[in-house]
This record gives structure tokens, sequence and C-alpha cells, in this order.
């Protein structure tokens, strides 16, 4: 597992108390039911509104992925697949049928499974260019909903400051709790922006992030299995797979 997403909102939450602390003030002025129900009620109706419900149902079955996925290496697949490539040039594709069902990676096995079965190299490339698109596609819907929200939470906040002041002006014959009164009004826009930036934009960042790596792996995979299919040298095999990963993976991965 990669924490950087647990460890990130931790470090900007422990700022925010700090920064709370040193002014003087202590954390619950903010933990106000009101404004946080507004905002985070407010928040994730506004993005369900802005797409589709089974939108909002993959966001949800995403967002563990965002903090317990571990982040795929591009050149992961790069040594089973030399390996793939020496046997099938010196015993034939149809020598890998039995390896083939073993292989634990989907996409490398279903293309391979391809190979062997006789498919056309162009039909297997559009095949598995499809497949990734469609992944990509997937992908960026859990990603857009959680940017989404992102953008409506602040405004959203605003929103909740105004119906705040609204209650604070039906006061000002009250002049003793003026005060009070109007540092809660902004405690909406304060839940607004920090959500907004501190929980919304990095979790949808993460998980396009994660998508990204993902689909770069499975471009590898692609290449090596169209390099596999042709009969190539296994060391040029190598060599191509090698150069399309950046250098301290392609390290890892010989």
């Amino acid at each position: 597992m990669d924490p950087a997403t647990i460890v990130g909102l931790v470090v900007a939450f422990v700022a925010v108390w700090g920064a709370m602390t040193l002014e003087g003030t202590h954390v619950t002025s903010i933990l106000l039911p009101g404004p946080m129900l507004l905002v985070f009620v407010g928040t994730i109706g506004a993005g369900l509104a802005g797409g589709m419900l089974k939108d909002g149902l993959a966001a949800v079955k995403a967002l563990p992925r965002a903090f317990t996925s571990k982040a795929p290496r591009q050149g992961a697949t790069i040594p089973t697949i030399v390996a793939l490539s020496d046997r099938a040039r010196r015993e034939g594709l149809l020598a890998l049928e039995d390896e083939s069902r073993e292989i634990e990676d989907d996409f490398l096995r279903d293309g391979l499974i391809a190979a062997i079965d006789g498919a056309d190299p162009e039909e297997l490339r559009t095949l598995l260019e499809d497949r990734i698109e469609t992944k990509r596609s997937q992908d960026r819907v859990a990603s857009k909903f959680f940017n989404d929200l992102g953008g409506y939470a602040p405004t959203i906040g605003i929103i909740g400051t105004v119906v705040s002041l609204v209650h604070v002006l039906e006061n000002l014959t009250d002049p003793g709790s003026l005060g009070p009164l109007i540092a809660a009004a902004f405690v909406a826009t304060l839940w607004g922006i920090l959500s907004a930036n501190m929980i919304w934009l990095p979790i949808g960042g993460r998980l396009r992030r994660l998508s990204d790596l993902e689909c770069a792996q499975m471009e590898v995979t692609l290449e090596g299995l169209l390099a596999l299919q042709s009969g190539a040298n296994p060391r040029m095999v190598s060599d191509r797979l090698h150069s399309l990963v950046p250098a301290s993976e392609a390290e890892q991965a010989a």
C-alpha cells in the first residue's frame, strides 16, 4: 500500500490544527454541526445532481482505492513477458497455452490467450487498446466525481455563510451576541474551502494518478505481447519494453 494519501491528509489537518492552536483558537470552534451538515451533505448532493446515480456509486466503490491501493509499476510485467517471449521463440506460441492459465495479471493473460488463438496483430492491438481506453473511461468517472465535489464545496460553504449572516442580521438588537454569531457564520466557508482542498480534490487526483499508472502498465504489456506474437528476439523485446518505462523502474524490472 502506498500511504501518500493518508499521510498527506493527516499532515494537512495537523497543519490546520497547529495554526488554530498557535492563534489561540480551540478546534471545537469549527466543529459546528449546522455548517458541516450543509457543506458535506450539500456538496455530495450537488455532485450527485451533476451526474448520474451510478457515477456516485462508482465513486463510493472506488474510494477505498485512494487509501489502500498499491501504486502499480509500469515495468512489473516485463520479466514475465521476456520469459514468455524466449520460450515462444524456441517452442512456438502454442507451447505457452498451459503457462498462460497461470498468469495472475488479467490483461496479460487475456492478451496472451488471444495471441495463442491466432488473433491478427492489428486485431490484437485494437482489442487491447479498446480495453485500456474502456478502463481509463471508467476510472475517470470516479475521479471526476470527487473533483466535481471539490468544485462545489467552496461555493456551498459561501451559501452557508450567507444563510448564517441572515441570522446575524436578525439579531442586531443584541450586540453582545454578534461576535459569536459572525464567527460561526464563517465556519461554513472554512469547511467548504477546507474539504475541497484537503479531501475531495486530493482523492480525485489520487484516483486519476492510479488510473494513469495502471493504464501505462497495460500499454507496456500491450507492446510486449505484440513483440512476443511477432517472434521478436527476447533481448530486443526486453530493450524495447525497458525503453518505455522510467529508468528507476526499468532497473527494478531488469
